[in-house]
């Protein structure tokens, strides 16, 4: 007979090893669907649906965390189908939710350490479906079986291993440019944000890759650049004219999804929004302007002036 205090240990033993995963349960809901607040959900559901489980289910599972991941890659379709049809009536373009971190034992660094959480790379992986993001991620990035993500797709293994193969040719003709070292983007950054504040034009182009591109979410909400902005030209000028509408406005350097970016508060006219820049062969390649406070509720902006 089971008694209380043996249930009770049972529940805490179990509790401690759901938390030992949690961080890699964030980071595959958060790299299947861009959102933290659709991350954290998901792994709630998760651990609410292994509680769930009588003993003997629980004790049936081999291998909790590729049961976790499974469930959490099940919980995420549902919620990338639904965001799906959102989309189709959203204001301007659409970008991940970013994740800002210090750097300094944040809980979030195992999360933005990996490559895949990268702003660019999530942006392509937002151009996937639902069903190839969701096999692509599962199975390359994590090594879930495809017997598993076909029980999760709820589909043929034919049909996962397609998913997959689509969603894998879509990230490899997208080439999004690699992680380079901290010190290298802080170099950069720093002579961008030095160019941008002499107002110069030409000195802004010289900084900018000549493919460089300035993406803006804001959702209807707040003001950014509506349509993407493409070629080193007009996004040096489309700053600068940022920068005269707004006057002189400082960023706070932090990590941005594991990159360098820039924090803006509310200053005058500029609403808060963080900055995520992508350096690509020593110079800056994207910048991605997230505005939409639906989407920066978890950003921890400094309060105050």
């Amino acid at each position: 007979m089971t008694t209380g205090e043996e249930i009770s240990a049972s529940e805490r033993t179990l509790a401690s090893t759901f938390t030992g995963h949690r961080s890699h349960l964030v980071g595959v809901a958060y790299r299947l669907t861009g959102s933290v607040a659709d991350a954290e959900d998901a792994v709630q559901e998760a651990w609410l649906r292994l509680t769930g489980l009588s003993r003997e289910g629980r004790a049936g599972i081999r291998d909790l965390r590729g049961w976790l991941t499974t469930v959490v890659g099940r919980i995420c379709l549902d919620r990338l189908r639904s965001a799906a049809s959102r989309r189709e009536r959203y204001v301007g373009q659409w970008l991940p939710e970013p994740l800002v971190t210090s750097g300094e034992d944040d809980p979030l660094d195992a999360v933005v350490r990996d490559d895949g959480v990268r702003m660019a790379a999530l942006v392509v992986l937002d151009r996937l479906t639902p069903e190839q993001r969701v096999a692509f991620v599962l199975h390359d990035a994590f090594g879930v079986p495809f017997a598993e993500i076909a029980d999760a797709l709820g589909c043929a293994v034919a049909t996962a291993r397609q998913h997959a193969s689509r969603g894998r040719k879509a990230a490899a003709e997208a080439d999004p440019p690699p992680r380079v070292a901290l010190e290298e983007q802080r170099e950069v950054l720093e002579r961008f944000l030095r160019a941008v504040a002499s107002g110069d034009v030409n000195a802004v182009i010289g900084v900018l890759h000549p493919d460089a591109v300035l993406v803006g979410d804001g959702g209807g909400r707040a003001k950014t650049a509506f349509n993407v902005v493409s070629g080193a030209d007009k996004v040096a000028r489309l700053i600068l004219g940022l920068m005269r509408r707004y006057g002189d406005v400082e960023g706070r350097p932090v990590l941005v999804n594991g990159d360098l970016g820039l924090l803006f508060t509310a200053q005058g006219e500029l609403t808060p929004r963080v900055e995520a820049v992508v350096v690509r062969d020593g110079k800056v390649a994207g910048v991605y302007d997230m505005s939409n406070p639906d989407k920066l509720g978890h950003v921890p902006f400094p309060e105050g002036p």
